[in-house]
């Protein structure tokens, strides 16, 4: 885990080594890619490795919200060591431009980063993956269906209904990378959160879906769907957990299952959730954890300097 391989996009100095006439001079808007001679190679642009490749390979994956939609935030996290940095599109205060700052500060940083969008919608889902993050999260999937419909928003015809604006986007590096048609469904990591009772009835629904990659769990809508939202801890919510994680669990992620991931509480630490087999765990969101940190600070300056 936290391991480092190389920057997803390339340096200004490995930039400065291409002959940036002949690839301006290349450039169709709207039309096909840059004739092969003037495109740098694939590996140019894909050294580090995607989540979907990590966790294939078998990786426990460490993350962190995000909802301040601040670069530096993303940045530090970036560099502290999270696997992942989920931008909070769903509660989070930005939008599409502040997330793209995000991710790039991110990426440079050399960590990778999900999408949340706000709702289950081909619209969202357009803008939020020509930005090029490396997943995308669906809030609040309660069926099979909107499951399936999520992933047809992240497919391009004739497999789904995903807008085509490919060679002008982000997530084909503006058309620079020719493989992008090859390769962008393999690449992109597909989660699909489960926060509700119905949700949980259908889960073996959901977790079928070809093309759903993983499971979120979301225990505080969970707990809300059941009537008890001061009470996550509540043994009837973790029982209801529990069926969903198994039913995740029992499927094969290697031939049409899917991968589980959640967020830790103050009920389910970490260890807790690693400990049942979570292969992707959010540890934190970057608000309260400021939040203690200067609450502690404060407390530490008025009980240290001002009672003396």
């Amino acid at each position: 885990m936290f391991s480092r391989i190389f920057r997803r996009f390339p340096s200004t100095s490995m930039i400065s080594n291409l002959n940036r006439t002949s690839m301006l001079h290349g450039v169709q808007p709207h039309g096909n890619a840059l004739p092969s001679k003037s495109v740098p190679s694939m590996a140019f642009f894909s050294s580090q490795r995607s989540l979907k490749t990590r966790l294939r390979e078998g990786e426990n994956l460490y993350g962190l919200f995000l909802l301040s939609f601040s670069p530096e935030m993303a940045e530090i996290a970036a560099f502290a060591g999270y696997d992942f940095i989920v931008i909070d599109l769903e509660h989070g205060a930005g939008g599409i431009r502040e997330a793209l700052n995000c991710i790039r500060a991110v990426e440079a940083a050399g960590s990778s980063t999900v999408l949340r969008v706000p709702d289950n919608c081909q619209a969202w889902t357009k803008k939020a993956l020509d930005l090029g993050p490396d997943g995308i999260m669906f809030p609040m999937i309660e069926t099979g269906k909107a499951a399936s419909d999520a992933v047809s928003y992240c497919r391009y015809r004739p497999d789904g209904l995903r807008g085509c604006a490919y060679t002008i986007v982000r997530d084909s590096r503006f058309g620079f990378d020719e493989e992008y048609l090859r390769n962008y469904s393999d690449q992109l990591l597909i989660m699909c959160q489960i926060e509700s009772e119905e949700g949980v009835k259908k889960v073996k629904d959901i977790v079928a879906v070809d093309g759903m990659d993983c499971v979120m769990m979301g225990p505080r809508d969970l707990s809300a769907s059941m009537g008890l939202l001061h009470d996550p801890g509540n043994p009837k919510v973790k029982s209801v957990m529990m069926k969903a994680e198994t039913a995740v669990l029992a499927s094969d992620p290697s031939n049409g299952g899917a991968y589980l991931a959640g967020m830790a509480t103050a009920q389910d630490k970490p260890v807790d959730l690693r400990s049942r087999g979570y292969h992707m765990i959010l540890g934190a969101t970057d608000v309260p954890l400021f939040k203690k940190a200067v609450v502690d600070d404060v407390k530490n300056f008025k009980s240290q300097v001002l009672s003396v």
